[in-house]
């Protein structure tokens, strides 16, 4: 048995490093991606899954995401770090990535669309400076995920996806791990979503070339708008409404996919 088990072992290792070669390959461009995996980082989370229970691994893996990628790099909110640790990122990507859930990249999820780099959701979460009691605006569903996120530090989420089997998944998703406080809409994220404004925050996961005025007239006084900006080269911006007009903070530069919206 312990050589059968060697056997699978080895053949298990080679599939996992040819996956993560391929994933390099296939990752769409304008993502917010800071390098692909290294494969002997693949090949460790292999070997520590092999003979071990699903859930411990994955909890064990969440922790060492917060450390290492996410509070080494700088992020402080307490509640974001708890956030990060307590939301199950495998359960937001597709089944044959879920080796990779808590790499330091993002993940194709179909539709040429991908999950956040995990520190990247981590600053834009902190960046929108959400309290307990606020409300949170997302635009960019994509898999749920920074939703989910969001839901545990805010006390309501909206979020619009543009592509309806995307918002379609997001939704049974979040709502089979319980998040209630959740809501999902299939929609132009450019027009925000006008019949639940005003939002204390507004986090948008995909790139604008512009900022659209809507999800600004959509912010209550003093709310922030978390915001990647820029075709090619991009910036995230961090934009303050106040009573007289907004003030705007350009911080790290970033890439992501598009912001997409239906012709008009």
């Amino acid at each position: 048995m312990g050589h059968w088990r060697w056997l699978f072992l080895a053949a298990a290792l080679v599939l996992v490093a040819l996956a993560a070669w391929t994933r390099a390959l296939r990752t769409p461009a304008g993502t917010d991606e800071r390098g692909p995996a290294a494969v002997d980082q693949v090949v460790a989370s292999a070997q520590a899954t092999a003979g071990r229970d699903e859930g411990t691994v994955a909890r064990e893996a969440r922790a060492r995401m917060v450390e290492d990628q996410i509070r080494a790099r700088g992020i402080r909110d307490e509640r974001v770090l708890a956030a990060m640790g307590r939301v199950p990122r495998e359960r937001f990507v597709p089944d044959r990535y879920r080796v990779d859930a808590y790499g330091d990249y993002p993940l194709p999820i179909g539709y040429n669309q991908t999950i956040s780099q995990p520190y990247i959701v981590a600053y834009m979460s902190e960046a929108a400076q959400v309290e307990p009691s606020e409300k949170v605006l997302e635009i960019g569903t994509g898999s749920g995920y920074q939703a989910a996120v969001l839901s545990k530090i805010a006390r309501e989420v909206y979020t619009v996806e543009i592509v309806a089997p995307l918002a379609e998944r997001a939704e049974a998703t979040l709502r089979d791990l319980g998040y209630a406080n959740v809501h999902v809409r299939h929609g132009d994220g450019y027009r925000g979503w006008p019949d639940a404004a005003p939002f204390d925050a507004v986090v948008v996961t995909a790139a604008p070339d512009h900022v659209p005025q809507p999800l600004i007239e959509q912010l209550a006084v003093g709310g922030r708008l978390v915001i990647p900006v820029g075709r090619h080269e991009q910036d995230m911006q961090v934009i303050t409404k106040t009573r007289t007009g907004v003030t705007e903070e350009r911080t790290i530069p970033v890439r992501f996919v598009p912001l997409t919206r239906k012709p008009r």
